[in-house]
C-alpha cells in the first residue's frame, strides 16, 4: 500500500519513520512517498541482490567453458564413432591386407588382439600383439625366442598399422586425453580439431606421442591427421585420407602420408604448409582384401 505526495522543497533526501512505515522524501521532484518497510528494504538491496546474481552467473560461465573442452572433445569424438561405424569394432573381427602382409583385429575376452601373418626366407611367420604390449612370433607353429628389444620393435610396427585402422574407436582408450581446439578451414571445408595426448600410465611405449585429429564439421569424418612421435629417431606427419569405403557396418579409409622439412613442425602448422604444397609425400597407406565378420 503507498501513497504520494509532491512537495517543492529542498534539494535533499529525508527519511522519516512512522509508526510500521517509511517516508521517503527525495530529489529532484520532491515525491513524499509512504513505503512499507519490506518494500523499502527490497528496494534498497535490490541492485546487491542483481549484482551478487550477476557476479554467480559469470562465475558459471567461466566454469562452464572451462570444462568444456574436454567434454565437447568427447561429444564430437562419440559422433564420429557413430557416424563411421567404429563402435562395431568389439563386436567384430577385422582382416584386411597390407604391404604384401595380412593383418587382423579382434577382441577376445575383454584383449585387443592383434595379427599379422606373412611369408618369409623362414617359413609362415605369424605375430600376435595384446593389449598393444604383448607381443610373440611363431614360424611354421614355432614359438620364437625374442629379445625385449625385438618385442617391441615388432610389437611397435604391428600396433603402428592396426591402430590406424581402429583410430576413431581407439579414442577412448582410458590413457587418451581429448581437447577440442576449435574450428579450422582446410581447403574450404570446417573441421572440428580435436588434440589428443596420453598418459605414461597404460599409455604404451608411445605415450609422449601427439595427435591432432581434423573431423568434417557436417558428417565427422576423420579427413586429416598429424602426429609426431620420439620412435626411430622421432619425427612428425600429416595424413589426408582418400578411398573412403563402408564394409559391415564400418567406415575404412587409405591415406597419402606427409611429412614437414623439419622435425620441430608445430603440428597445428600442417594443414597451411599442406595447402601451400610445402609438406613432401612419402607414401600411400592402402589397405585392401578387407572383411568384417
Amino acid at each position: 500500500m503507498m501513497e504520494e505526495y509532491k512537495h517543492e522543497s529542498r534539494n535533499r533526501h529525508i527519511f522519516v519513520r512512522a509508526g510500521t512505515f517509511t517516508i521517503h522524501w527525495t530529489n529532484p521532484e520532491m515525491k513524499l512517498v509512504v513505503y512499507h518497510p519490506k518494500t523499502l528494504i527490497m528496494r534498497i538491496f535490490r541492485p546487491f541482490v542483481l549484482l551478487a546474481a550477476i557476479s554467480l552467473f559469470s562465475a558459471f560461465l567461466t566454469s562452464c567453458e572451462e570444462a568444456t573442452t574436454e567434454e565437447k572433445a568427447q561429444a564430437i569424438i562419440e559422433q564420429a564413432i557413430a557416424a563411421n561405424g567404429a563402435h562395431l569394432f568389439p563386436t567384430k573381427k577385422v582382416a584386411f591386407d597390407f604391404r604384401g602382409r595380412r593383418y587382423s583385429a579382434q577382441r577376445q575376452d575383454g584383449d585387443f588382439v592383434y595379427t599379422r601373418s606373412f611369408q618369409d626366407s623362414l617359413g609362415w611367420v605369424e605375430d600376435r600383439l595384446v593389449n598393444s604390449t604383448a607381443f610373440s612370433r611363431t614360424i611354421d607353429g614355432q614359438l620364437v625366442n625374442l629379445t625385449t628389444e625385438w618385442q617391441g620393435r615388432y610389437g611397435n610396427s604391428v600396433n603402428s598399422v592396426l591402430y590406424f585402422v581402429e583410430i576413431l574407436y581407439r579414442l577412448n582408450d582410458a590413457a587418451v586425453n581429448k581437447t577440442y581446439e576449435g574450428l579450422q578451414s582446410i581447403k574450404g571445408e570446417n573441421y572440428h580439431t580435436i588434440k589428443v595426448t596420453f598418459d605414461q600410465e597404460d599409455g604404451g611405449k608411445d605415450f609422449q606421442d601427439e595427435f591432432l585429429y581434423w573431423l568434417k564439421e557436417d558428417n565427422f569424418t576423420l579427413d586429416y591427421v598429424a602426429y609426431n612421435y620420439e620412435t626411430d629417431g622421432g619425427g612428425v606427419r600429416f595424413r589426408e585420407a582418400y578411398g573412403r569405403e563402408v564394409i559391415g557396418g564400418i567406415t575404412f579409409q587409405n591415406y597419402v602420408n606427409y611429412k614437414p622439412d623439419s622435425k620441430a613442425t608445430p603440428l597445428e602448422e600442417l594443414p597451411s604448409l599442406f595447402e601451400a604444397g610445402k609438406l613432401k609425400e612419402l607414401s600411400k597407406i592402402v589397405n585392401t582384401g578387407i572383411v568384417v565378420e
